[in-house]
């Protein structure tokens, strides 16, 4: 291996089912601030695996152990075939998040599928996943666990807003960093979406041609999360039992759901952001420009909207960050972000001689 670079894939699974998300990229080992993404592709999901993913939620025992082995399968099968196609030599680790089927703290659990040990099977590597578990037995949230890389990768923004399945913050106060799940976005928006028979709301086009119902949006707008302080975060349950039935109970057209709900996400965030002027925002959310346009509108802020492969991919190169922390046993889990007990080293390392 290179004597002055480590070399890692990222794995990443959002909640909205956009597709598995792999880049491999390298750190300088005197400072992995210090990083460059080589190679990055999303893999869409096929109908039958979104299916299964959606659905795992009302799996038993024995279904999700199934599916836990199986989409580690998947995953090594998938990472085995980008490291083929763009015939990658050198190679430290792969650092994988896995897909999140259940997330519920309060309850003392979290659980992402793919199992580490299959994908070191398919790929011979060293492979760091199961990043979550570990916070939440520590008394923590268990999420978010971006906001150490954004610390260490992108210092030089005052927040960074990530607008993916849910939409999350972090920043930096009193030398501690702060961070957590602001609002759902793409996992309600698509939901909606896909019942007008299509996958997303195009740079949301959609939305722009409904209409407001202001019932609706206040009712959204008063959900008791909102008012809780952080740490705190979101799951696909907690979108099940209070945002789909309130919503649903309207019987509004589409396009004003979409309306309706881009305009709550637009308001939650902007309130948010108030306090920052140079504010990061990534995630496959910015793509929906009327929703960009609306929080622009409402929090009369500038948004910073990286290029591409930052925009696409941060969340995965952040994984990889904190497989690489992981397997130097430095703290990659911060217990102001999550309120564990304390910060820790997260994550399971599964190696061709043992698994810790």
């Amino acid at each position: 291996m290179n004597d002055d670079f480590f070399y890692a894939i990222g794995l990443m699974s959002g909640t909205s089912l956009d597709g598995l998300d792999i880049v491999y990229v390298k750190f300088q080992k005197s400072d992995s601030a210090n990083f460059e993404i080589l190679l990055a592709e999303t893999i869409s999901y096929s109908n039958i695996w979104k299916e299964r993913l959606q659905s795992a939620v009302n799996l038993d025992k024995k279904g999700i152990s199934i599916l836990h082995n199986e989409y580690g399968v998947f995953l090594g099968i998938k990472t085995k075939e980008f490291i083929s196609k763009n015939t990658i030599q050198k190679l430290d680790f792969i650092a994988s998040h896995g897909h999140t089927v259940f997330h519920q703290p309060e309850n003392g659990f979290t659980l992402q599928v793919g199992d580490g040990e299959e994908i070191l099977k398919a790929t011979n590597s060293t492979v760091v996943a199961d990043f979550r578990s570990q916070d939440v037995q520590l008394g923590g949230q268990g999420a978010p666990l971006v906001p150490i890389g954004d610390r260490l990768l992108f210092s030089g923004y005052q927040a960074c807003v990530n607008l993916g399945g849910f939409a999350n913050i972090s920043y930096e106060r009193n030398d501690l960093r702060i961070a957590f799940d602001i609002c759902p976005v793409n996992i309600v928006m698509n939901y909606y979406s896909n019942k007008m028979g299509l996958e997303y709301d195009d740079k949301g086009a959609l939305a722009s041609k409904g209409t407001i119902h202001q019932g609706l949006l206040k009712e959204l707008n008063s959900l008791p999360f909102y008012s809780k302080k952080p740490p705190k975060s979101l799951g696909l349950e907690w979108v099940q039992q209070y945002v789909f039935p309130l919503v649903d109970s309207y019987k509004l057209d589409s396009h004003n759901i979409l309306r309706t709900f881009l305009e709550h996400v637009a308001q939650q965030i902007s309130q948010i952001i108030q306090p920052f002027d140079t504010i990061l925002f990534t995630g496959g959310g910015v793509y929906n420009n009327f929703l960009i346009k609306r929080i622009e509108v409402l929090g009369k802020k500038n948004i910073i909207i990286p290029a591409d492969h930052i925009i696409n991919y941060k969340e995965a190169l952040i994984f990889a960050l904190l497989g690489l922390l992981k397997l130097q046993g430095q703290v990659n889990c911060l217990s102001s972000v999550t309120g564990a007990q304390k910060n820790h080293s997260s994550g399971k390392i599964f190696t061709t001689n043992n698994s810790d």
